[in-house]
């Protein structure tokens, strides 16, 4: 059902790009409008493991550089590999206090785990399975990908609204621009639909994920016990991450309530568990 909901999701975003892009600039402007959100986050594919890596200031884990999490974690991840049929991924060490994890990389083949000291220090190995599983669940299912499209048609429409709004719509294409009033709507509600949407993909990759923990670890437990200290820690010790790379951590770094939950990249926390204990 997630797959089939960010299925839609996807073709809403696309509808969004091809119906608000023509009423914002017209067909000329659609064009260039992807035709540079493809170029930028082709770009962001490709590199944007290295620069997130880099971003905080991850450091290898071998057995000859940060040994002691290596021999703790390698038997852990390959493990799981072995049973997700994947290649086993790179090992990197994030010097933070706050518990957290993340996977990148543009397929399986260039795929990284990275953990934070913190989330080290805090679990259990059982619990380190489960988050481990919910990464590798990101791989398996291709999410990076996934999000770089969604990235990409998101990107599209707001150059778009950005580009009208500065320039001017497309006024003199009265066939591509149906109507002024229906152009400036498109302005302001393109985005924001064009993001709603951009959020509800990644909080429905979460759970995908989430289940994919579930199932290849043969218990939603460990995962569970594993977000629930998650939840409590990253509140008390916050990490200091930028909002561009909060959707790729396991938990939210910073925490959102109310209204943002819609602009939010992760399901709740208690939503999320309330799903995983229906799997047991």
């Amino acid at each position: 059902m997630n797959t089939l909901k960010t299925a839609v999701l996807l073709g809403l975003l696309a509808a969004v790009l091809l119906i608000g892009g023509q009423a914002i600039a017209g067909r000329q402007g659609l064009y260039v409008g992807l035709g540079l959100a493809i170029m930028i986050n082709f770009a962001s594919y490709f590199f944007s493991d290295k620069i997130a890596l880099s971003m905080y200031s991850a450091q290898p884990v071998s057995e000859t550089e940060n040994p002691e999490a290596y021999r703790r974690v390698a038997p852990i991840v390959h493990g799981l590999c072995h049973r997700m049929g994947l290649p086993m991924p790179k090992l990197y060490l994030i010097p933070e206090d706050s518990p957290n994890a993340f996977a990148t990389g543009r397929g399986p083949s260039h795929a990284s785990v990275a953990f934070t000291t913190g989330i080290l220090r805090l679990m259990n190995d059982n619990e380190i399975e489960g988050v481990v599983a919910h990464e590798l669940g990101h791989v398996l299912h291709r999410d990076i990908l996934i999000s770089s499209v969604a990235a990409t048609l998101a990107a599209a429409i707001t150059f778009l609204a950005r580009m009208a709004f500065f320039f001017g719509g497309s006024s003199r294409d009265d066939d591509n621009r149906g109507g002024a009033l229906g152009a400036i709507l498109m302005m302001i509600l393109a985005p924001i639909a064009a993001m709603l949407i951009q959020m509800a993909i990644s909080r429905s990759r979460e759970y995908d994920a989430d289940a994919a923990s579930a199932k290849y670890v043969g218990s939603p437990y460990p995962l569970i016990n594993g977000l629930k200290k998650l939840e409590g820690w990253s509140k008390s010790i916050p990490m200091d991450a930028t909002p561009s790379t909060a959707h790729m951590f396991i938990i939210k770094p910073f925490t959102a309530g109310g209204m943002k939950t819609l602009f939010s990249t992760h399901p709740s926390t208690d939503s999320r568990i309330a799903r995983l204990q229906a799997m047991r």
